[in-house]
């Protein structure tokens, strides 16, 4: 089985010219992720290029990291990984806590109402604020697509079964 790679921040610049490099977070534990000793893997997007790099050191600035990667104390040896994507594998996600799920976890569960009807599967994940929203894809009563948009919410959620890939969902008044 092939090894599943996980996205975590975005190689975006150089910073100085002792090898320091911007990443543009893109994971819910950059403490983890960029702290020193870290082990990461960087990916060219859309090629082939793979590069395994360990963290030395990191800091916050802004909306990035600048990190300072093991071997790397020159701009000249970091200015060709602009724009390369840094991953972790799977072996290396963090345990969550009970009711916490990764986004990959959750896309292509099946959504079926506590009354018994299936809904749809769930295709996105949207963050637009104070919870998250799933877009689950089904079809309507006319058979044409049809997509709704169910609130990560105690209300709504009745139970999120992740290994057989189902959610039970309690439609509250208004939602569809």
């Amino acid at each position: 089985m092939a090894e599943k790679w996980f996205t975590v921040g975005k190689l975006v610049n150089t910073h100085g010219i002792r090898g320091e490099v911007k990443i543009w977070p893109q994971t819910d534990f950059p403490d983890v992720r960029f702290a020193p000793g870290s082990k990461l893997t960087l990916f060219e997007e859309g090629k082939n290029g793979r590069l395994d790099v360990e963290v030395v050191s990191s800091r916050s600035q802004k909306n990035v990291y600048v990190l300072k990667l093991k071997g790397y104390d020159n701009i000249n040896d970091v200015e060709k990984y602009k724009g390369w994507i840094l991953k972790v594998s799977e072996q290396d996600l963090i345990d969550l806590d009970e009711d916490e799920y990764y986004y990959h976890e959750i896309i292509g569960c099946v959504v079926i109402t506590d009354a018994g009807e299936e809904l749809g599967t769930v295709t996105e994940i949207l963050s637009p604020g104070a919870n998250d929203v799933w877009v689950v894809k089904g079809k309507g009563a006319n058979g044409r697509p049809k997509e709704i948009l169910i609130p990560v919410i105690d209300d709504v959620l009745v139970d999120v079964d992740v290994d057989s890939k189902k959610i039970t969902v309690h439609l509250i008044e208004g939602l569809i």
